[in-house]
């Protein structure tokens, strides 16, 4: 406990890693929103969040130089974490005004497995065990994320900051794909076009669909209902979660399983079996939940685990340490 409060002899004096990486993010998206102002829906308020940002970065770098001890390097770690789900829904606003690229990954789909497994996965294990265990393994995402984060806080500080670049500057380059692959996944894309084309293997075009759509509208009311056993106690923590934040986005690559990668990766290169087997059973019902729930498509899971990989061994070589 004393090493929480304990000053350190030579405080890091800028900022880290991965505020850089979320700064420069913020940077670059802030061009594109100026760009792209009379196309975006609600410029003002995106602006007005990465003001946020920027705000809450320099306040925790103040308050470290003011006491520079781990416990105030865990919060500005923290503060970028808990605003990794802030950005998530931004990607949206910024993709909806190029035209939707689902038809073409439905295509693939269909050619890469003869089938939908979004649409036939659920309908063929639809028992309530099967249910629970991949809503269970989707829910546990952010749980995944804080255990592995508080792991080497607490037992692998050393190597605590490159890890917490590592995980943040992941979700920094998904983000970039997702805005740059306008993919909403089955659950939006099905729901457009309907379940009775997809089943017929017929895949139109949506085009600039999910742009002309009120900006207020409600995500659930633009989605399938997500199967599953309705009953089931993670069931209803998966729709609620859905409910407070999902958006027709950020289907390719799947960043649930790409980010799980890059996870499991941290958890074998901690030398911790208990960490890493773990992890490993809720990351493969992670990858099955992700096209199981209809969010993404099977392609879109594979996918991840590629990207999750090449971006843990990048952003690995890129990171040299947090200068003192």
């Amino acid at each position: 406990m004393k090493e929480l409060f304990r000053l350190e002899k030579k405080p890091i004096k800028g900022l880290l890693w991965l505020e850089w990486a979320v700064l420069i993010y913020a940077l670059a998206t802030t061009i594109f929103i100026l760009f792209t102002y009379t196309r975006l829906h609600e410029p003002g308020q995106m602006l007005w969040g990465r003001a946020q940002v920027l705000l809450m970065t320099l306040a925790l770098w103040g308050i470290y130089r003011l006491l520079p001890c781990r416990l105030m390097v865990f919060a500005r770690v923290a503060g970028q974490l808990i605003f990794l789900s802030w950005w998530y829904p931004d990607t949206f606003e910024l993709n909806r005004i190029f035209p939707n690229l689902d038809h073409l990954f439905a295509t693939w789909e269909q050619a890469v497995f003869g089938f939908q497994p979004a649409l036939t996965f659920c309908e063929k294990c639809s028992s309530a065990i099967v249910s629970e265990l991949l809503s269970m393994g989707y829910v546990s995402y952010y749980p995944m994320i804080a255990a592995v984060v508080l792991f080497y806080f607490c037992f692998r500080y050393e190597q605590f900051l490159r890890t917490a670049f590592i995980i943040v500057a992941s979700f920094m380059c998904f983000y970039v794909i997702f805005i740059c692959l306008p993919v909403a996944g089955p659950q939006f894309y099905y729901q457009a076009v309907g379940i009775e084309q997809i089943a017929q293997g017929t895949f139109p075009q949506l085009g600039d669909y999910f742009d002309r759509l009120p900006f207020d509208v409600l995500n659930h009311d633009l989605s399938l209902p997500i199967p599953g056993w309705k009953q089931g106690v993670f069931y209803q923590l998966l729709v609620e979660a859905h409910n407070a934040g999902e958006r027709p986005t950020a289907a390719f690559p799947s960043s649930h399983v790409g980010v799980a990668t890059v996870l499991l990766w941290l958890a074998w290169d901690a030398r911790s079996r208990k960490l890493f087997f773990s992890l490993l059973p809720l990351a493969v019902l992670m990858f099955f939940a992700t096209f199981y729930i209809q969010a993404h498509y099977a392609i879109d899971a594979m996918a991840g685990i590629v990207a999750g990989t090449l971006m843990y061994f990048a952003l690995r070589g890129i990171y040299r340490g947090d200068a003192t």
